[in-house]
């Protein structure tokens, strides 16, 4: 799919002109303090009726396509963010990336391609920056050159300016529109059937779910599907730096992180929200990621009663997951012996996801495994149970299958206690007449005991 653009007016001063006028007459003369109240076409018929009592001093031979056109975009440039509107109106686009004034990327299909709209200037492009900051009650300035924050349909925002970026001010939007279903998962062939049923019933039974992947992978879309899952008479709290989270539930508390202010003071943190969560009786717990100290709250909660919960973590693989917590507890200042610390992590949680995004922008579910305990009170014990196995890269895209690796998961036995038992031709659907070999050698260094195939029954 092609990235549209309205076609650049810069050759035609009379246009330049008129659009000038007309942007100064909205700005001097409409009720701005009404306009939050307004619909976009509410906006686009008060600009047309400022266009036509502009016209007797403006310029009377414009085409009525270039008044159509300057309406859209002094609508765009006062009330909404610029060049970025056609973007935004476009389902298509995943990611906005914004790397100088006239140059402008997006991601679609998992592809970046670059655009031809552009900003006027580096400070126009900081005035939107600005715009969207004070929207969440957020400042960027020289003296706090960085924000997060979140647009009205949740999309996740970021943003640097000068001095910290060298050339000009970046901007970078993650879109995340409706919410992903699972129907969708295996439509894009991020997951099959098979996996999504084992992952339904794993949340349904109160297990407790790490989901790891690298940057845009997809994480926090799984979540949203996986949270579909949870029934819905239980009450939930969600802790995100950036609320992004769609959950379907109706028993939800959200909460977001809030930076300090220009003093220095009224930062609240994850770690902040994570702890008073505890005192909110919640049934369950999401993190939309854990990537601190928070942590060590979050493990605490899972260890104390709070069955059920999510969190996701940056990370190359599900050994590198667990890596992370370790990194994530000792960031903490707690200081246990790591025997201590990995049986702590190894009673948390029971499940790992990994995701991933392939050669081609395609994400896949590339791991599902049971983080079964600890072998000689120092070794994970992590039993792959469904492998996403690459095979090659045809016309720019990965290629390859999902295979059940023919591991009878332990939660089994947990899915039959509470009623909702699955069957274990499910895992031999998949399996095939060779079983994955085993993922680690005897003589590995690293203290992850991972099985890819069924060889260790213990």
């Amino acid at each position: 799919m092609a990235v549209t653009a309205r076609p650049p007016a810069g050759a035609d001063p009379r246009y330049l002109r008129y659009k000038d006028d007309l942007h100064r007459v909205v700005v001097d003369v409409a009720d701005l303090s009404r306009i939050d109240t307004w619909t976009r076409d509410r906006l686009r018929r008060e600009v047309h009726d400022l266009a036509r009592k502009l016209a007797p001093r403006g310029d009377r031979t414009l085409p009525p396509a270039d008044v159509d056109r300057a309406t859209e975009e002094v609508v765009d440039e006062v009330f909404g963010l610029g060049p970025l509107e056609p973007l935004l109106r476009d389902p298509a686009v995943t990611e906005i990336l914004v790397n100088a004034p006239d140059q402008v990327y997006v991601e679609i299909g998992g592809k970046l391609r670059r655009t031809t709209l552009a900003f006027t200037d580096k400070a126009h492009l900081t005035r939107v920056i600005q715009r969207i900051a004070a929207r969440v009650g957020r400042r960027v300035d020289e003296s706090s050159p960085m924000v997060d924050a979140r647009l009205a349909d949740g999309s996740r925002v970021n943003a640097v300016l000068p001095p910290l970026t060298l050339d000009s001010p970046v901007l970078s939007i993650r879109r995340f529109g409706q919410a992903f279903t699972a129907d969708a998962l295996i439509t894009r062939q991020s997951a099959t059937p098979e996996i999504l049923a084992f992952l339904e019933t794993a949340i349904a039974c109160r297990v407790n779910t790490l989901i790891s992947g690298g940057t845009g992978a997809g994480k926090t879309t799984l979540l949203n599907v996986l949270s579909a899952y949870i029934p819905r008479a239980e009450r939930l709290v969600t802790i995100e730096d950036a609320a992004e989270l769609q959950l379907q539930q109706p028993h939800v508390v959200r909460m977001e992180t809030r930076s300090a202010n220009m003093e220095g003071q009224g930062q609240v943190t994850q770690r902040d929200l994570l702890r008073n969560a505890l005192r909110m009786r919640p049934d369950r717990i999401i993190l939309g990621e854990a990537r601190g100290p928070e942590a060590v709250d979050m493990l605490q909660a899972m260890n104390t009663g709070h069955e059920g919960s999510l969190t996701t973590v940056h990370a190359n693989d599900t050994r590198d997951a667990l890596a992370r917590l370790e990194l994530m507890i000792g960031l903490a200042g707690v200081d246990l012996a790591v025997a201590v610390m990995r049986g702590y992590i190894a009673s948390a949680f029971q499940l790992l996801v990994h995701v991933s995004r392939l050669a081609g922008g395609a994400r896949r579910i590339t791991r599902v495994s049971e983080l079964v305990g600890l072998r000689k009170g120092t070794t994970y014990r992590v039993r792959d149970i469904f492998v996403f196995e690459q095979t090659g890269v045809v016309n720019g895209q990965a290629v390859g299958a999902f295979k059940a690796t023919g591991y009878v998961p332990k939660l089994l036995a947990r899915f039959e206690a509470a009623g909702r038992p699955l069957a274990d031709p499910v895992f031999a659907a998949r399996a095939l007449a060779e079983v994955l070999p085993v993922a680690v050698e005897d003589d590995e260094p690293a203290p992850y005991d991972v099985i890819g195939g069924a060889a260790d029954a213990s």
